[in-house]
């Protein structure tokens, strides 16, 4: 037998039996082992496997520069990223902008525009609607991380990733939809072209919010490993995914209203399957990219 065969054999029974990524989760060890943590390396391994849910908070904050990659460094950057949150929070309670009733989410946002010198003048304002974005992710990152600092960093930053290094690419999702789901089924796509509900699909949802509040956060942050290691993609392959797992209810609806609004409430008992299986047709159309979007 093979290396390879072996290795192939020994990842079937670990799967089987229910240890599904040991091989990797060991890889990822030795990466995250090295003095200076090699960024390439590690969005590599982000592309290809999903990140154990232990090493996770750690790899995002390294791929989205929170941390540096010299490990020596971490305890001390998390200080003055401690005390840079600290002193935030502290100035919006001193200017009474917040107060313990002010939800946490809403806390987060406010620090953001803050930093951001977009703070208005007072609390009661109309949310733009990439505060509506900020916010959507906040609360997803909330259950996805336990630390109110790390949430507030990981937030902060991935809604960064997505406004600067993402910005070009986002508009462009949409239309590779189409072309996807085309190549996937022609059908399910004259379906929706027939019924005038291309254009009005949550496309906000999907592609700018990045699948919060639409997936669950177990399935979301396997889709969000692949946004912050590179690949913005991806998202247009859970949103392909997601139309050829709910075909058959789709095809029954006519009329774009019914169709967008079931798509922004699907199920949720499929999400794992939906992510797995729009992982497969990503790398299926792109092989392995990395550092691409």
């Amino acid at each position: 037998m093979t290396e390879d065969s072996q290795r192939n054999f020994r990842s079937v029974y670990y799967e089987k039996v229910g240890f599904r990524g040991v091989e990797e989760k060991k890889s990822l060890e030795i990466l995250l082992k090295d003095d200076c943590l090699d960024i390439e390396k590690l969005c590599t391994f982000s592309q290809r496997f999903p990140l154990p849910s232990m090493y996770r908070a750690l790899v995002w904050k390294v791929l989205l520069g929170i941390l540096p990659p010299h490990h020596e460094s971490h305890a001390q950057v998390m200080m003055y990223r401690k005390e840079q949150y600290s002193d935030v929070l502290h100035a919006l309670e001193v200017i009474r902008f917040i107060s313990d009733a002010t939800p946490q989410v809403e806390v987060y946002l406010y620090m953001h525009r803050l930093e951001s010198g977009k703070l208005p003048r007072s609390p009661s304002f109309a949310l733009e609607p990439e505060d509506e974005v900020f916010l959507a992710i906040a609360k997803a990152m909330e259950e996805m991380v336990e630390d109110s600092i790390d949430c507030y960093w990981l937030t902060r930053c991935f809604v960064n990733q997505l406004n600067n290094k993402y910005r070009d690419f986002l508009p462009q999702l949409p239309k590779a939809f189409e072309q996807y789901l085309n190549l996937e089924d022609s059908r399910l796509l004259s379906h929706l072209k027939t019924s005038s509900a291309v254009s009005k699909l949550p496309y906000d949802l999907w592609f700018k919010r990045c699948f919060a509040g639409c997936l669950p956060e177990s399935s979301l942050q396997r889709v969000w490993d692949k946004v912050i290691s590179g690949s913005c993609k991806i998202l247009v392959f859970v949103a392909v995914e997601i139309l050829l797992t709910f075909k058959i209810k789709v095809m029954a609806l006519n009329g774009a209203e019914k169709i967008t609004k079931f798509l922004e409430n699907i199920p949720q008992d499929s999400s794992d399957a939906i992510v797995s299986k729009a992982i497969d047709l990503w790398h299926k159309h792109c092989g392995t990219p990395v550092h691409s979007a």
